[in-house]
Formats: C-alpha cells, structure tokens, sequence
C-alpha cells in the first residue's frame, strides 16, 4: 500500500510543532520567542500561533517572564510506563474538546492491514454517535471516513480494497460504480474535508479530514442528524483548523 497525497496543512503544522517542542526542550531554564524563532526559522506570526495551542495543550508553559518551558503534559509523555497512558488520556480529552467544539460527534480512525479501524471516537447527549447498521468496515465506500481514508491510498490500494469489499447500495446517494468512486476519490482536493451526505445512512451526515503520523493512514470525522446539515460545512471547516492536537497527540 502506497500513500497518494501530499501533506496537508495540518501536518505540516504538526511538524513545525514538533520543531517548536525540540528546541524549548533544549533549554532547561526557559526561552524566549526570538530565540525560538531564531532556531526553528519559523515566521513570528505562525511561531505565535504555535505557542498559543502548545500551551493550551500544556506541551508548554509561559513563564512570568514570557519565557517557554516543557509542559506538564510534555513531562508526563516522557515519564516511562506512564507513556501509553498519559498519551491515551490527552487524546480522549483532545477528541472530547474537539467534540464540544464542533457540537458533533467525531471519530479518529485508521487504515490498518487493509481494513478500517475506529480507534476512538467521543460522542454525548447532544451528540449522539451515527447508529453502525452497517459494519463500517463494509461500507468504506459509503462513508466520510472511508472514502478520506481511501483518498489516501495509491489507485491500486483503491482498487485492492473495493476488489474485496464490493460496493453495496446502502441508500439511494450511495455511489456503487466503481469508475465514479475512484474518479471522485480522485478529484478530491487533499485541503477540503470528505463529505457524506446520507451516503451511509438516511437521516446522517457526515464529514472527515486526514490526520497524519507518520507512515500511517488515518483520518478524523464527524456525524451530524441530517436536520443539522446546514452546519456540516462549517463543522468540517472547524474540525480541519482544529486537527493539528490531534495529529500531535498521535505524532508524539
């Protein structure tokens, strides 16, 4: 299996953060933001911009002095078997955040030995999550989540997976011809979130964005009631601006 797309913007961030994190890690007694910019030749503005989620995040903290030390949450990470706990309990309170931003349930997922995997997701009383009649993994080509996954596979990773998942019609949008599938998979921009609009199911809608750590393949989504869609633009807007945690949480 072969990655297509180029990173997107969010990843991009994601590795400028991890720069950020780097070098205020080399200095024990705190560091200034023009001496950060200076090592990471970041912009002023977009060095700003990274500092403000880091320390929301608690990957850092400002001093008094407005100076930069690790954060709490950085220290934890790197506190031996504290690690796969520590980092599991920052992504279930990103993906919660997240949740409540975006007023929608939303999802992290991942394409694993050729299948689909929801590897977490947040959901409550007001956001309720999208009722699984189908077995996602069977219904790739019906979902946001599966067809951002797909996007980011190579045409012949497309082709193996649709090979052995065949394309059921599951409501009256759902696309079933292969040629279509694989033309709009195609044809969609890396930038703009995937969007399913009562493909998977009647009274659901659905948007997801890739999120990158490493080699892998995985995306983050959102379900809305469809009485709700004329906020899914807007949503997925949202939930691309905000990947960046997400993907630091994951790339960490």
């Amino acid at each position: 299996m072969a990655l297509k797309r180029e990173p997107t913007t969010p990843f991009h961030s994601v590795q400028y953060a991890l720069r950020v994190l780097e070098a205020v890690a080399r200095h024990h007694d705190g560091v200034s933001e023009d001496v950060l910019a200076r090592e990471t030749g970041l912009p002023p503005g977009h060095l700003a911009h990274l500092l403000l989620m880091l320390a929301r995040e608690e990957y850092v903290e400002r001093l008094a002095d407005h100076t930069y030390v690790v954060g709490e949450a950085l220290v934890l990470l790197g506190s031996g078997g504290d690690r796969v706990r520590a980092l599991h309990e920052r992504l279930r309170n990103t993906l919660g955040e997240l949740r409540d931003s975006v007023g929608a349930a939303v999802y992290l997922s991942r394409y694993k030995d050729g299948e689909l995997e929801i590897t977490d997701y947040a959901d409550g009383p007001e956001t309720p999550a999208v009722n699984q009649w189908v077995d996602f993994r069977s219904a790739v080509h019906a979902t946001a989540i599966g067809k951002c996954l797909l996007g980011q596979l190579d045409h012949n990773g497309r082709k193996d997976h649709l090979a052995r998942h065949k394309a059921a019609r599951l409501t009256s949008r759902t696309i079933t011809d292969e040629r279509l599938l694989l033309n709009a998979l195609e044809n969609q921009p890396p930038t703009v979130p995937v969007l399913d609009l009562q493909e998977y199911a009647v009274g659901t809608v659905c948007a997801a964005v890739p999120v990158t750590a490493g080699a892998s393949v995985g995306c983050l989504a959102l379900s809305l009631p469809v009485e709700n869609a004329h906020r899914l633009r807007r949503a997925a807007e949202t939930l691309s601006r905000k990947a960046g945690p997400v993907m630091l949480s994951l790339s960490l």
